[in-house]
């Protein structure tokens, strides 16, 4: 009967297993692993199911990048965004078992690859297009109207607005949400979904022209949502999101309209409740 592991070789084992499928090349995890388990040089079929261990890795890694950024899989092809979820599968492995939450990377990664310096915008789509990917499944924050009566019976420097599931707010040099709103209604038409006006016309105009837009992103019921920021908005959120008193908040950003930016944001879902620090 062959002698039994020992924890310290399957150790060795599994961290070299880990090598082979994530290392890029594998060439020399591969070998380093097969000579732990075939030291006699008799492991051709382990090799080839090594191989096909790594390409279903890839193929996890294109799958899982689509579900998070169709926008930029459209915007580089199918074959470029496929190298690229390639890639970062090796650069950044998935540290859990969940492959939803990977991916999160792929921003700075486009950002840096010498290939896509002529298409500078699209880190910025990627990070925004992440932000809706993770607000999918953020925790759900029930509305709770009936505390808006608190800004009529309470001094605002006391009080704390609350927001929707994922609420966030992104700064772009380039007309990131013009983008994903256009790509949004090319993906909508089938569903006669007519919300969203941006055009490629307007982005092509917005891009030569370096428009930079900032934007917000929540979920409104189950659906993520997006839209550029109103004058004034951006910092507005980024105050309220720290939780910041409202006060103060609305004096450090004076331009908002808050009646106006206070009925869009109850009607379209973004603000949730108020509190107060009583």
């Amino acid at each position: 009967m062959p002698d039994q592991p020992t924890v310290t070789d399957l150790s060795t084992c599994q961290n070299a297993l880990v090598r082979s499928l994530f290392e890029w090349p594998p060439h020399d995890a591969t070998d380093a692993l097969l000579a732990l388990l075939e030291p006699d040089g008799s492991g051709q079929q382990t090799r080839r199911g090594l191989q096909a261990y790594q390409g279903n890795g890839h193929f996890l890694a294109e799958r899982a990048l689509q579900a998070a950024y169709p926008t930029l899989q459209q915007l580089v092809g199918e074959e470029s965004f496929a190298a690229l979820a390639r890639a970062l599968w090796h650069a950044h492995p998935p540290t859990c078992g969940d492959l939803a939450l990977w991916g999160g990377a792929l921003a700075g990664f486009v950002e840096n690859e010498p290939q896509l310096q002529d298409t500078p915008y699209l880190g910025d789509v990627a990070r925004a297009e992440w932000a809706l990917h993770c607000c999918a499944s953020a925790a759900d924050r029930p509305a709770r109207l009936q505390t808006l009566e608190l800004l009529t019976t309470h001094d605002p420097d006391r009080l704390i607005l609350q927001f929707a599931a994922g609420t966030c707010v992104q700064r772009s040099r380039w007309p990131v949400a013009s983008i994903l709103l256009a790509h949004r209604v090319e993906a909508a038409v089938e569903t006669h979904d007519t919300t969203h006006t941006a055009s490629f016309d307007k982005v092509a105009s917005a891009l030569r022209a370096g428009q930079a837009e900032d934007l917000v992103v929540w979920r409104q019921g189950f659906q993520p949502q997006l839209r550029q920021t109103l004058p004034g908005e951006f910092g507005l959120l980024q105050d309220l999101l720290e939780e910041k008193p409202l006060g103060p908040s609305l004096s450090r950003n004076a331009s908002v309209d808050f009646a106006g930016w206070l009925t869009l944001a109850v009607q379209s879902g973004l603000l949730c409740a108020v509190a107060s620090y009583d």
